[in-house]
């Protein structure tokens, strides 16, 4: 969907719990909202979070926003305040050998669908950050920026991004060269000097350009403006 259903309209000045609050009035919940974390990174797994935040003051979480606004001790602080607020909420990691095997989008969508599938409560109504999602059985609205705009999306947002910084660091205890635990496994100037060094490790992405040069499987194309262009992932 691209808009949302008759009855259901949201104010400009509505605040970050207006969709939510708006969808309630129309007679539609429970709504959920998902998100994901690490699509970008070229390390790691990705990460997807679900969740229903109760109405009223209940569901108002202290601190909410989009996870990548927040520092991470505020992630921290909001994640325990959702996990225990929250009427249902769900997370699924996909590994890294599956997100080569299916591709970025395809991972991606295939994780929110099973966050969604995996919640206690069924939701009437799902809240999307981005693009919409097929395969999950409810309408639902895909939203620009839907982690900045829509509470429950902000808090499935926390949940998928605190989990894999979690995972991120553990793996970085297994391959400390790599310096996961700072990164997250996306793509800096010191993630990139690692990967030279010593070449893939067993958690990062083959698909992605940059490490299958560093695996010597692309070439390495010359320096356009200063830097070279080795986010992209193949198809």
């Amino acid at each position: 969907m691209s808009e949302l259903p008759r009855g259901a309209t949201v104010r400009r000045d509505a605040g970050l719990y207006g969709y939510e609050r708006a969808l309630r009035r129309a007679g539609i919940e429970p709504v959920a909202g998902v998100d994901e974390a690490g699509r970008g990174a070229c390390a790691g797994p990705l990460v997807a979070g679900a969740c229903i935040l109760p109405g009223g003051r209940a569901g108002v979480v202290p601190g909410l926003a989009d996870s990548k606004l927040l520092t991470e001790r505020a992630r921290e602080r909001a994640y325990d305040q959702v996990v225990r607020r929250a009427t249902a909420w769900s997370v699924v990691v996909v590994s890294q050998e599956e997100c080569d095997r299916l591709g970025m989008h395809v991972a991606n969508v295939e994780a929110l669908r099973r966050a969604v599938a995996l919640l206690d409560v069924r939701p009437a109504y799902v809240l999307t950050d981005g693009f919409p999602v097929d395969g999950i059985g409810v309408p639902g609205l895909a939203m620009w920026k839907g982690d900045r705009v829509a509470a429950c999306i902000s808090a499935a947002s926390v949940l998928a991004k605190v989990t894999r910084d979690r995972i991120m660091c553990d793996l970085d205890g297994d391959w400390p060269a790599y310096d996961f635990k700072t990164h997250k496994g996306y793509i800096t100037d010191e993630h990139t000097a690692a990967l030279t060094r010593h070449g893939p490790s067993p958690v990062h992405r083959m698909r992605f350009v940059n490490v299958r040069r560093a695996a010597g499987l692309e070439p390495v194309p010359p320096v356009q403006n200063g830097r070279d262009h080795h986010e992209e992932e193949t198809p």
